[in-house]
């Protein structure tokens, strides 16, 4: 079966309506390249939308009904939201779930060295990377660090254009015969992702002449000196001037001690704002697409609902990248908790009731899905495949080679899902993650199924999956959005 290519559907006001969307993207990866960010600016836009936070309603003990907007965060990288339908919830939700983790180098917590006049941090490289694509490219450092005081200090450099950016070395052609021998897996080690963060040696000033007449008029300056010239003493006796000048830097501009790396969650992401891709601007090359697409999409859905008949949820997790595990990550009680909370603002609470509730709910589990890529045909089944620009994706399973790992969704679903989208004319088409022996991946699919209720995977065709630059279709990007509208709205299953 061949899809159409949604371009060729659009008139002139679909256009500038995917244009804006598309626009809108943009500003949202720019804002939100780590979790913590993107949770950051969710909560502003749905504020301004009237959403409501779930604890603060409970303080109040204030019931809740239709048409009531609500949301929690959990561990400021996650987050859940809720707009209340006619029904009671007991009768199921319909649950938009995407993750906002993406591919990246986390710095170490005993990170800063000196090695040959150059400033490092250590990095461990998070989620699934091809190493080599990481260096000799302009990198960002994104996070936090959490002083003892409790005292945050939020980081963010290398954005700007009068920010520093900072990179990872690789060695130069004329050298790396012995290199290129490798395997693509051993060209660039873990443990040689380190960040070069300075090179500059602080300068260490003369002592002052003891017997000077200035020293000896003023004997509050002589005493200040000295104690300048004894922390310059150890800053030399040390000999890491370089790393000595970081840390002045890190103290005069940000308040922070080399200790207090111990407590930061710090993060190496590709500099630079997302970007339309192609003469025609057809395409978003962006960093941290996967899966911030599909969280974009979801919430701008949510964002645009009108009253509905099923409570709407859309739910944005941590951890998926590596297994969805953690406090925040899916595989956690965050969810069901939040679940329960709001149940009982609703008078619908008892343990019989959250389980009618998860059980009875319906689900896309949206992620990406690996866009087809002529110049690596081999690794995909063509007539299996998805194609940036034929609409947004359904994978009835991922996993890897005989489903492994996998949720794999209903017929009667899919079925559901099929009438819904062809009544409100999206363009959507199915898609395997490549040819079945050649690899595989999972989604938060599998953590959801567990309660009994229909998962299906959906999303939006990526090309340069996990690199550090990933294109998408804007015709995709506002495919899946329409799609999901129509789904928080009409499934019902």
């Amino acid at each position: 079966m061949e899809r159409k290519n949604a371009w060729g559907t659009y008139d002139e006001e679909q256009l500038m309506e995917l244009e804006r969307l598309n626009l809108e993207y943009r500003d949202f990866l720019d804002h939100g390249k780590t979790e913590r960010e993107c949770v950051d600016r969710i909560v502003e836009l749905i504020e301004e939308e009237g959403y409501e936070e779930l604890a603060h309603v409970m303080q109040t003990g204030r019931k809740l009904g239709k048409g009531d907007k609500v949301y929690s965060v959990w561990m400021n990288k996650s987050i859940v939201m809720f707009q209340l339908g006619k029904e009671p919830m007991a009768e199921g939700l319909n649950i938009l779930g995407a993750h906002i983790d993406s591919p990246r180098l986390d710095v170490k917590q005993n990170p800063l060295y000196e090695e040959s006049g150059f400033a490092y941090l250590d990095t461990h490289y998070y989620g699934g990377v091809k190493k080599y694509q990481w260096v000799a490219l302009p990198l960002a450092v994104h996070g936090v660090v959490v002083k003892k005081d409790g005292t945050t200090i939020e980081l963010n450099v290398g954005e700007d254009e009068d920010d520093p950016v900072f990179f990872i070395s690789d060695l130069l052609i004329h050298l790396a015969g012995e290199q290129l021998e490798k395997k693509a897996a051993k060209v660039i080690e873990g443990e040689a992702l380190d960040l070069i963060i300075g090179s500059r040696p602080i300068v260490i000033q003369a002592e002052e002449d003891s017997d000077s007449s200035e020293s000896v008029k003023d004997e509050e300056k002589n005493e200040s000196n000295k104690k300048a010239s004894e922390e310059d003493k150890n800053k030399a006796k040390a000999k890491e001037l370089v790393k000595a000048g970081i840390l002045d830097i890190l103290k005069d501009s940000y308040d922070i001690e080399e200790e207090d790396f111990l407590s930061a969650e710090l993060e190496i992401v590709p500099a630079g704002k997302a970007r339309e891709a192609g003469f025609d601007r057809s395409m978003i090359l962006a960093y941290g697409q996967d899966d911030r697409v599909c969280a974009f999409t979801s919430l701008r859905a949510m964002l645009d609902l009108k009253e509905t008949d099923r409570t709407v949820c859309c739910i944005l997790v941590d951890k998926e990248e590596i297994g969805s595990v953690g406090a925040t990550g899916m595989q956690s009680r965050f969810f069901e908790n939040a679940v329960a909370e709001l149940m009982n603002l609703c008078g619908e609470y008892s343990e019989l009731n959250v389980r009618r509730c998860l059980a009875h709910s319906c689900m896309l589990s949206s992620d990406v899905s690996a866009g087809y890529d002529p110049s690596y045909a081999s690794c995909f089944e063509k007539k299996n495949a998805a194609f940036l620009g034929k609409g947004m994706v359904f994978n009835k399973f991922t996993g890897s080679r005989g489903k492994s790992g996998s949720n794999d969704a209903n017929a009667e679903y899919i079925a559901h899902l099929r009438s819904i989208l062809d009544e409100k004319g999206i363009a959507y088409q199915t898609a395997e993650l490549g040819k079945v022996d050649v690899g595989g991946g999972g989604t938060i699919a599998y953590i959801l199924a567990l309660y009994g209720m229909n998962v299906i995977d959906s999303g939006v065709a990526v090309l340069n999956m996990h690199a550090p630059w990933e294109a998408t279709s804007k015709a995709d990007v506002y495919e899946a959005y329409r799609g999901y509208m129509a789904f928080a709205e009409g499934a019902s299953l």
